[in-house]
């Protein structure tokens, strides 16, 4: 939409205007630099014919011009437009009375001062060197570098580096391995931070080779997250495209030519620190330049290079006008045109493009405001964390619901959006609406009931045992053990006994001895007393089932007298008909279960078996350590465990749920003989998808609220 027209004003008189590159569709362009502000801007053919006739101060006047000398079709509204651009961006001198129109524009920059940190913490530059006096001197003396001759020297170097890491890749590996520590990553942080700046100054000296001025050097923030920067804005006089593109990719080149030369060194340097400096050059650091100065996502190397690539400046905000519009058009079926034509491929592709584009920077700014959060300041990572969602969800937004609300009209009539509406509602209802998702766990199915059976002390079999997996009863002696200590201290104490009888018998007959008869008789109780106990434990050396089951773990070595060890295990009587599973429930899943809840069972590996289970218990209290090894996650389960002194400890609250075989289920034959690792589901409660995020998203604002 057009205002009400405005005052004319004539052009700054410091700008200067150069000669661009050849655009995509085939037509000129020019180069509009404010020499003050260092900014640039590239016009198309028409704007250029615009600004030709400026002078003639009046936009039907320079639309009927334009047509006339011309076979552009220019309207004065297409001249508006541009005067609104120049204006907006201080490019029009301002009029002679035209004080309170300065002193709004200064108050409103005074405002935007004032919010600074909120809208331009996500990226601001620091600026710390002004090189451009001793890059001029430097770039001469680094010709070579940009020589053919050096090319082919440094392909040789890598192809002799990678033969060379072939040849000692064992040692490269344990290298690589042994870097991951305190000292490593030390030693990598201060090895980054020099190739960083030697990443800059490969910008640098390839745009004073094209002639470019290089008004500074600093650090850049990230989300308050420090990257260095080259200001090389000058790189938009150059007319040719491939040079732009050099520029470009020298940060990334000048990185990996380090990599390709230190791999090189690592095969001669002698062990030390030039060694592992060379190391740390050739395999960790250029990673970065790779995952994120390569990356067109953001406003770094990789988005220059492939907006130049692509002939099309300013790629990031295009991309975004043209996904909006497409959105607006799927959902509304507006009939508006499109921000630019583009061709369908390349229409595809801008639109994919801006969608990965939002996706990637809300994910890494939220990353970085975790790290902050974790490693730093935890209010300063709060912060972060709310304002990245004002700016990246909240405010986009209501950008684009001011956008449908302006189209208000349109939408009312749209078939499509009525249609749209409906999908959104199914969508909202399929969040609300509660869905019967089972909680799944993994589960170690087993005997409700066991004995093991143990040796005592001193004990030599006597006959040999049952054969594994005998059915027995509770009163079955099932291992006949003997302890030649145990008979040698009965029958000393049978001895004393019988001697003690004698004795008491005697003093009925003899008048001496009845004066000590009571004695004799004490001796006597005590004698008794005595063998009690070594009768009882005699019984413990008949070791019996103590339930009915099955006999199991029984060692096929035992003969008839063999010796065992103390508490050696000697088997185990297992229930079989009684079977129960363990699992282990997360903490967000557990109020979705209640004893009594029905689930299933399946067993692991070929011939799966499926028992239907019902929950007996549930812990009250989170556990402190797995005590089935089998279901933590290194050995295939689903609890993450940390191991310490050989306990598993989980990694986040888990809850001990036991679950019985349902009664009168057909059992397999093995049921019950050992224990069997599966796959639980349990029929909780229904739930929506959307109680279960805000659930999360409280459950996690409450522990971390605490810093």
């Amino acid at each position: 939409m057009i205002g009400q027209p405005q005052a004319w004003q004539p052009l700054r008189e410091e700008l200067d205007l150069l000669a661009g590159p050849v655009l995509a569709d085939g037509q000129p362009s020019w180069t509009l630099h404010d020499p003050v502000r260092n900014l640039f801007f590239q016009l198309d053919w028409a704007s250029f014919e615009v600004l030709r006739r400026w002078h003639m101060a009046d936009a039907q006047a320079i639309a009927r011009d334009v047509g006339g000398h011309t076979t552009l079709h220019v309207s004065a509204a297409d001249v508006e437009v541009l005067q609104q651009f120049l204006q907006g961006n201080e490019l029009l001198q301002p009029p002679l009375h035209g004080a309170s129109a300065l002193d709004a524009q200064w108050q409103r920059r005074r405002a935007g001062w004032s919010q600074w940190l909120l809208h331009n913490y996500l990226f601001f530059r620091v600026p710390l060197l002004r090189p451009d006096r001793w890059l001029t001197r430097w770039a001469p003396r680094l010709d070579f570098l940009f020589r053919p001759g050096f090319w082919w020297l440094t392909l040789a170097a890598l192809l002799w580096g990678l033969w060379g890491v072939a040849r000692s890749w064992e040692v490269f590996r344990a290298t690589l391995v042994d870097m991951w520590s305190l000292q490593g990553l030390l030693a990598y942080g201060v090895t980054l931070l020099g190739v960083k700046c030697l990443h800059e100054v490969g910008h640098g000296i390839t745009a004073k080779r094209y002639g470019c001025k290089v008004p500074a050097m600093g650090v850049a923030f990230l989300v308050l997250w420090p990257v260095a920067y080259t200001d090389t804005n000058e790189v938009w006089k150059l007319t040719r495209r491939d040079q732009r593109l050099k520029v470009a990719a020298a940060g990334i080149t000048t990185e990996l030519l380090i990599a390709v030369w230190a791999l090189l060194a690592w095969l001669w340097l002698p062990e030390g620190w030039p060694k592992s400096s060379a190391f740390l050059l050739a395999t960790t650091t250029w990673v970065s330049t790779v995952l994120i100065n390569a990356s067109p996502f953001m406003r770094f190397d990789g988005y220059f290079l492939l907006s130049d690539y692509l002939q099309l400046p300013n790629l990031h905000s295009r991309a975004f006008a043209l996904a909006r519009w497409d959105l607006r058009e799927r959902l509304f079926a507006l009939g508006e045109a499109p921000p630019e034509h583009f061709g369908p491929t390349r229409q595809r592709l801008l639109i994919v493009f801006a969608w990965v584009t939002w996706i990637y920077r809300l994910v890494l700014f939220l990353g970085i405001a975790a790290l902050v959060y974790h490693f730093f300041i935890k209010a300063v990572g709060i912060l972060l964390f709310g304002v990245e969602i004002l700016w990246f969800i909240a405010k986009p937004l209501w950008s684009e619901l001011k956008a449908w609300h302006e189209r208000g009209a349109q939408i009312a009539r749209s078939r499509r959006a009525r249609r749209s509406a409906l999908v959104l509602l199914g969508l909202l209802a399929l969040l609300v609406v509660p869905w019967p998702v089972p909680v799944h766990s993994s589960g170690m199915l087993q005997a409700t009931a066991q004995w093991q059976l143990h040796a005592p002390e001193a004990a030599q079999l006597v006959q040999k045992p049952l054969d594994e997996g005998s059915l027995v009863t509770a009163d079955t002696h099932l291992f006949a053990l003997a302890s030649p200590v145990l008979q040698a201290a009965a029958l000393s104490n049978q001895a004393r006994l019988q001697q003690v009888v004698q004795q008491s018998a005697a003093a009925g007959m003899d008048g001496e001895l009845r004066r000590d008869w009571q004695v004799w008789q004490d001796r006597q109780a005590e004698a008794l007393a005595q063998q009690a106990a070594l009768d009882a434990d005699a019984a413990r050396y008949q070791v019996q089932a103590g339930g009915s089951g099955m006999l199991r773990d029984v060692d096929p070595d035992l003969q008839a007298g063999a010796w065992l060890a103390r508490r050696e295990l000697l088997g185990r009587v297992v229930d079989t008909q009684r079977l129960e599973v363990v699992a282990y429930v997360e903490e967000q899943a557990l109020h979705r279960i209640r004893p009594g809840d029905s689930g299933l069972f399946i067993t692991e590996g070929s011939g799966s078996k499926t028992l239907a289970l019902r929950v007996r218990s549930i812990d009250q209290d989170a556990s402190r350590s797995l005590n089935e090894g089998a279901l933590a996650a290194p050995a295939g389960g689903n609890v993450p465990v940390r191991s310490q002194q050989e306990i598993l400890y989980p990694e986040q609250p888990v809850y001990r749920v036991v679950l019985d075989v349902v009664p009168g289920e057909a059992l397999p034959a093995w049921a019950g003989q050992h224990r069997w690792r599966g796959r639980v589901s349990i029929r909780g409660a229904w739930e929506a998808p959307s109680a279960q995020f805000v659930r999360s998203a409280a459950s996690v604002f409450w522990r971390e609220a605490g810093f």
